[in-house]
Parts: structure tokens; C-alpha cells; sequence
């Protein structure tokens, strides 16, 4: 494996208020991704994509049951999809394993008219954009 780019992100971890529930909708999306599992304990599960990974834990020491993207810290995970017809197969799939879609009145330009992409939430309020860029090169 080459040396990662300077700057480029290491890890994600984040605290989930039930293992079992973010494993059947974060786990299931990264694994769509092309994430493998590459760890897996107790309270937490860990998956790899080239040099990144991303690690959902039950943490006993959460303060609250939810995630509330609107509060300081994090809003939301983007992942870049190889085509607009895959964001549109991720999403409609997800639906099946704990997400609904985000603005469905604006889908899929939410981002804006140059914008090709669907924002996912999940029951325990973790938001993430599937983004395609276009023939145009417009993300």
C-alpha cells in the first residue's frame, strides 16, 4: 500500500446509542460503499476502505440516546458514488435498513441545481450524502 496523502483522513469514530441499530444502518451503507468489516468487538465494529476507516461504538460513556446533527460537532458524513443511477439504487435501498430520505421534494439537487447527491437519515439521527459527480463534472 502507497503512503496516504498528507492531510487525507485517518479514521471517523463515532458513538452510536445502539450497536446492534447502527450496525444494520451505518454498517450496512458502508459495506454497500465497498467498506470491509476490519474489526469487531463488544461495543463496536470497525470498517476499511484503503487507508480510512470509520468505527461505530457503544460507548458507556454517552450522554445522550440520540445524535443531534444540528448541535456543534458533527453535521454529517459525504460519500462520493460512482454514478447518479447508483446514489438513486443506495437510496431507495436504504430505506430498507433504517434511513429515509432527506428533502424528497428537492431530491436529488438539495445541494443545488449542479448538486447530484441524497441526504439519509437514520432512526438514531446520523445524516449522511451520497454524492455523484456528473458527466458535466458538477458534484
Amino acid at each position: 500500500m502507497t503512503r496516504p496523502m498528507h492531510g487525507a483522513l485517518h479514521h471517523v469514530e463515532l458513538w452510536v446509542p445502539d450497536l446492534d441499530r447502527a450496525v444494520a444502518s451505518l454498517g450496512w451503507l458502508l459495506q454497500a460503499l465497498g467498506y470491509t468489516v476490519s474489526q469487531s468487538w463488544d461495543t463496536g465494529r470497525s470498517w476499511l476502505l484503503g487507508p480510512t476507516y470509520v468505527v461505530l461504538e457503544q460507548s458507556p460513556a454517552l450522554t445522550a440516546d440520540r445524535h443531534d446533527r444540528c448541535r456543534p460537532g458533527l453535521n454529517h458524513l459525504a460519500f462520493h458514488v460512482e454514478s447518479p443511477a447508483r446514489v438513486e439504487e443506495l437510496a431507495t435501498e436504504a430505506a430498507r435498513h433504517g434511513w429515509r430520505l432527506m428533502f424528497p421534494d428537492l431530491h436529488p439537487h438539495a445541494g443545488g441545481r449542479q448538486h447530484y447527491a441524497a441526504y439519509l437519515e437514520n432512526g438514531d439521527g446520523f445524516e449522511v450524502e451520497l454524492v455523484a459527480i456528473t458527466s458535466s463534472g458538477a458534484i
